[in-house]
Formats: structure tokens, C-alpha cells, sequence
């Protein structure tokens, strides 16, 4: 299967994945023109979209939800509580519960979830598994801080999309009142690019052949400084694959996610 970020940062999020049975959307924090303009650049449309799976109802993870389910007449899928938070939002839409307590098949993947401790309704993080070929997909972020329950929702995956949101020394001289800072850097909040590369080094295996460092702060962080910390934690368990960053306002190339082998053809 392959995976396009189609961007990633406080302003917005969004994910298309596409497999052998199917097209998912995971969140759908731009709005639809944006989406859908993103997705052309990589190669890519919604036209044929199957599901959208929403990790949180916060706007930079939902804001196009309801529109894409009114353009596409495909299901969104999440969290009761996360259903809850947009009902007014998604009265039109088909919503779908994600379960978090067994794997939901929506037919492109599987879809297994685990809740968060970030300050939502019932956010989630997720990994995706393509039925024909078991290739896995696993996304973390606004996770405020991992958990031994995260740690084995991701543990496995081929390809991890992982949040690494601030620089530590970034944050405490930024521009955010204290309050702000606290929350961000508190449990319910993001994780750092230490806690990141920590994370990172917990979840490597030897066939994980990519990680995407995700959801950077514009004014708390450089993707330099958020790759540095991971690649170096990453390197020291003996990593082979690839580190990406995904950028606020562009999408990355597609991913090739494989299962069980680190793909060459992602490194030409």
C-alpha cells in the first residue's frame, strides 16, 4: 500500500492511504479544496474514497471532515467521543464507530485503535493494516505522552508516523504564555523531540523501514532539530530505513509501506 501526507502541523493534518481494496483519508484538518489540491500534486484523488477515520475532533485534525463526507458520501469513522464532539458538524454524514476494544475492518484496512492522552473528547492513535498483504502503518500524535498501551498498539509497524511537536528549549523561550507552554509540554499535550526520539528508539525493529516526524510546531521547533534527535536515537538501535519530516504546507511524496522487508525502491 502506499501512504501520502498530505500535510502535517498545527494548521492542519491529513493522511491518504491507499491499498489493494481501497482508499482511506485519516483526518481532514485543511479544507476540501486544499485536500483534494494536495492529493492531485502527489498523483493522487479523493474521488474514490472509501472511508475518512478522524483521530480528534480538534480543527486541525477535522476541520474538512464535514465536507468531505458531503463530497465524497464516504463514512467517517472515530471515536464515540469524538463522534459526540462534531455531531453538529457531521449530522449529515454517515459516522461509523472505531472501536478501541477490538480491530474495525472498513474493508481498505484494518483498524486497530488506542486512546490518548491528549486534551480531546476520546482521541485515538492508530495502526493501519492492509488485509492482503499484513503491511502496517502506525500514527501517533497529539498523544500528550506514550503508554505501555501504545507502545504495543505500534510496536511492528513498517512504516511510523510519529509526532515530535517541540524543541524543549524552543518552547520555554517561545512566544506562549506559561499556561500554554505547560499544557503543550504536559501529558495532554505533544510530544517533544527528546520524547520522540525516545519513543522512536522503544519501536524500532528491524524491518521498520520509515518514519515520518510529524505534527512540528512552527514556532517551537526546525525540522532539522526534530530529525537530528530522532535519527541519532534511531541510529544507535541500528536503524537502515528512512527519516522524513512532513511539512505544514506541502505534501510528501507517496510511501511505499511494505511488509517484512526494507523496500529499496523508497530510497532511490
Amino acid at each position: 500500500m502506499n501512504i501520502t501526507v498530505l500535510g502535517s502541523g498545527s494548521r492542519g493534518n491529513a493522511l491518504l492511504l491507499s491499498a489493494a481494496a481501497g482508499t482511506v483519508l485519516v483526518d481532514a484538518g485543511f479544507p476540501l479544496a486544499t485536500l483534494a489540491r494536495r492529493a492531485a500534486s502527489a498523483g493522487a484523488t479523493l474521488e474514490d474514497l472509501d472511508a475518512l477515520i478522524l483521530t480528534h475532533e480538534h480543527a486541525d485534525h477535522a476541520r474538512g471532515a464535514a465536507a468531505v463526507a458531503k463530497a465524497i458520501g464516504c463514512p467517517v469513522y472515530a471515536s464515540g467521543g469524538t463522534h459526540r464532539a462534531l455531531a453538529h458538524l457531521l449530522a449529515d454524514a454517515e459516522v461509523r464507530t472505531l472501536a478501541t476494544t477490538e480491530s474495525t475492518d472498513i474493508g481498505a484496512v484494518l483498524v486497530d485503535a488506542v486512546r490518548t492522552g491528549h486534551d480531546a473528547a476520546e482521541p485515538v492513535a492508530l495502526r493501519l493494516t492492509e488485509p492482503a498483504s499484513g503491511a502496517t502503518v502506525g500514527i501517533a500524535y497529539d498523544v500528550g505522552r506514550f503508554t505501555p498501551r501504545l507502545v504495543r498498539l505500534l510496536r511492528g509497524a513498517d512504516c511510523l508516523l510519529l509526532e515530535a511537536n517541540h524543541d524543549d528549549q524552543l518552547l520555554r523561550a517561545g512566544p506562549y504564555p506559561a499556561s500554554v507552554r505547560s499544557r503543550i509540554a504536559g501529558p495532554t499535550g505533544h510530544l517533544s523531540n527528546w520524547q520522540a526520539s525516545q519513543t522512536a528508539a522503544e519501536l524500532w525493529h528491524e524491518e521498520l523501514h520509515t518514519v515520518v516526524l510529524v505534527h512540528l510546531s512552527e514556532r517551537c521547533n526546525r525540522p532539522e532539530l526534530a530529525r537530528d534527535a530522532v535519527l541519532g536515537a534511531l541510529t544507535a538501535r541500528g536503524f537502515g530505513g528512512r527519516l522524513l519530516v512532513a511539512s505544514q504546507d506541502r505534501p510528501l511524496p507517496p510511501i511505499t509501506v511494505r511488509r517484512g522487508q526494507l523496500a529499496l525502491d523508497l530510497f532511490d
